[in-house]
């Protein structure tokens, strides 16, 4: 009671020394007395200072003709990420117009971990178009997604706040049309993609024609040959090289809208692969499924329709009208369902990045565009009345097997999230030698012919680079731009090992790992982190190995809390210690009280991490 009363006591008097400096210096610095108590007051507090997100990012919103503005206050020293915003209607006869909604161009920050990342500082303003569904007022509820963090100090987990508001009658806000799906469509979706004009827009609809055009020089095209064929030449009668273009025409583009449809549910689905692959059975899942895909691309097995369908829609396209545009259209799409195993692991990773876009719009035209350059070889071959026809050849091969290994890069890729960074570096190693080997690194060179030595040579390039990722991961490196870092000293001088922290994910497990070290007369070093804290990841690469530090902590017991997820126990914890999110680095002592003088709340290198760790022992 007497600590507790002296306590009080003593935050009293540092509360009106504060307030007195305060009213004196203020007027001369120009700073408010709430800004000089936050800074006098604040340093003892456990988060430095630090605000909540409500107070780091205040959001309000304003109902517009047009939809919704909402603006973000983002305080000085704060910054939002352009990725990380999420709008849905969860309340109201209304839906976001996804195909206009746009954020504007943010600042770029390079992060070392991270790589370009896109964020806002200062006031952001984002208009959330609105389709309705009714006339009159309209109340809507609005969940909105965002994240954040404060500059070289915490990055708070992800955040979601709603908002209501009311959607004035009268107002201009897009309506469905009478006309039906088509017309809705026309109006609010695709008639919105004539006036874009981002360069962003132009360049993905290319990619996408040119992996179509890649994918039609794989075997995935030949059955579509035989079929076209017989539908312009099929009856016996001549017909013009026009005639012969136009039905091709109409075969290639009624097979494009299928596909485009698919790009359309896929965009509307607006599935989150970044927050889904937290997750290790998803990310577990994801890799299982792209494997399969791999290996059917190497011919282990065949991904094709079940027999019985695909004598339905044969027997279906037999009947159809030869040479009439109707018909020809109908044997387009039906062709799109007979192949579509085929080409399944490029659509599929095409699926999931449009799913990511969120915008209904864009995963149409993009498939769209991806069909039409899965068609060129058959306009060419309708434009030719059927005198040209492509021919199978290695080189076809060597396109599906390069498919494959793109299928098992994205492999190697997911799992790298969950698996240790030397072990990902093997995978990465294996991947480029069996690249190497299949395209001929180690074969005799027969012929002299220059796509073959250019061939080699990328085979021979890519042995050595194969092989030096073996020796990297065998040596302990994670880096695949670094292999050699740990045998040529890159990573930093002396470097060590990553600490050996135990992770912790409740409140109550916690709880018994801080009683075991009491019982053993040890200090302990609570770390809390998270994949999107860019200072965590600092800390992990440029302080944590440092072999100093590692000294230093030789007999401190070592947890870490891993909130990447930011589940219930997640939030639990940093609820806890009054933490809005990582990095947050506590330390108790051997009778398992905290010391929060000694809390680290932003990125200290190892000099200053070493000196800190000599204040925390002397505590």
């Amino acid at each position: 009671m007497d600590q507790d009363l002296h306590g009080a006591s003593s935050n009293l008097i540092r509360f009106l020394f504060a307030l007195v400096l305060a009213l004196i210096f203020a007027p001369a610095q120009a700073i408010s007395v709430s800004e000089r108590l936050q800074e006098f007051v604040g340093a003892g507090t456990g988060n430095d200072g630090i605000l909540p997100p409500d107070q780091a990012f205040p959001l309000s919103a304003e109902a517009e003709a047009a939809g919704v503005k909402l603006t973000w206050d983002i305080q000085d020293g704060y910054y939002l990420y352009r990725d990380k915003f999420t709008f849905t209607v969860v309340e109201g006869n209304a839906a976001i117009d996804s195909a206009t909604l746009s954020l504007p161009q943010g600042e770029v920050k390079e992060d070392e971990a991270f790589g370009r990342v896109e964020v806002y500082f200062g006031a952001l303003t984002v208009q959330v178009p609105l389709i309705r569904h009714v006339g009159g007022e309209i109340p809507v509820r609005l969940r909105v997604g965002f994240q954040g963090c404060k500059d070289k100090s915490v990055c708070y987990p992800p955040q979601i706040q709603e908002v209501a508001i009311r959607l004035p009658p009268g107002s201009s806000v897009s309506q469905p049309p009478a006309g039906g799906i088509a017309e809705a469509a026309k109006s609010s979706s695709f008639g919105s993609l004539v006036g874009l004009k981002g360069a962003g827009f132009l360049a993905n609809l290319i990619a996408f024609f040119g992996f179509g055009i890649l994918l039609s020089l794989t075997p995935c095209i030949f059955p579509m040959v035989p079929i076209l064929s017989g539908i312009i030449i099929g009856h016996g009668e001549p017909v013009s090289r026009g005639r012969g273009f136009t039905l091709s025409l109409a075969y290639v583009a009624a097979m494009a809208a299928t596909y485009a449809i698919l790009g359309m549910f896929a965009g509307m689905t607006r599935f989150n692969l970044q927050a889904a692959a937290q997750a290790p059975w998803v990310i577990v899942l994801f890799s299982g499924v792209f494997l399969l895909l791999a290996l059917s691309m190497f011919g282990l097995f065949r991904l094709q329709v079940p027999t019985r369908v695909q004598s339905w829609l044969s027997h279906l396209t037999h009947h159809q009208r030869r040479g009439s545009l109707r018909g020809v259209a109908v044997m387009g799409a039906l062709s799109a369902l007979i192949v579509g195993p085929c080409v399944a692991p490029p659509l599929a990773a095409a699926l999931v990045y449009i799913t990511q876009t969120g915008d209904a719009a864009f995963g149409g035209a993009a498939l769209f565009a991806l069909g039409i350059g899965m068609g060129i070889p058959l306009l060419v071959l309708g434009a030719s009345a059927g005198y040209l026809l492509p021919r199978a050849g290695y080189w076809m091969e060597s396109v599906r097997r390069a498919c494959g290994f793109v299928m098992l890069g994205v492999v190697v890729w997911f799992l790298s999230r969950i698996i240790p960074g030397p072990l990902t570096l093997l995978l990465w190693g294996v991947l480029f030698l069996l690249a190497a080997m299949f395209m001929g690194a180690l074969d005799p060179l027969e012929g002299n012919l220059s796509w073959r030595r250019t061939g080699k040579g990328l085979g021979l390039a890519f042995l050595v680079y194969g092989a030096t990722l073996l020796v990297g991961a065998a040596s302990g490196g994670d880096d695949p731009l670094r292999p050699l870092a740990p045998l040529t000293g890159a990573r930093g001088a002396d470097h060590a090992a990553p600490l050996p922290f135990k992770r912790i994910s409740t409140l109550a497990g916690l709880q018994v790992e801080l009683d075991r070290a009491r019982n053993q007369g040890r200090a302990v070093m609570l770390d809390f982190y998270a994949d999107w804290c860019i200072t965590c990841k600092e800390l992990e690469r440029e302080t944590f190995p440092d072999p100093r530090v590692h000294a230093r902590l030789q007999d401190v017991v070592l947890l870490q809390v891993d909130v990447t997820g930011y589940t219930g126990a997640d939030q639990q914890l940093l609820d806890e210690f009054s933490l809005y999110g990582p990095p947050a680095i506590l330390f108790f002592d051997a009778e398992a009280g905290e010391l929060q003088q000694q809390r680290v709340g932003e990125f200290l290198d190892a000099d200053q991490f070493v000196a800190h760790l000599e204040r925390v022992i002397r505590s």
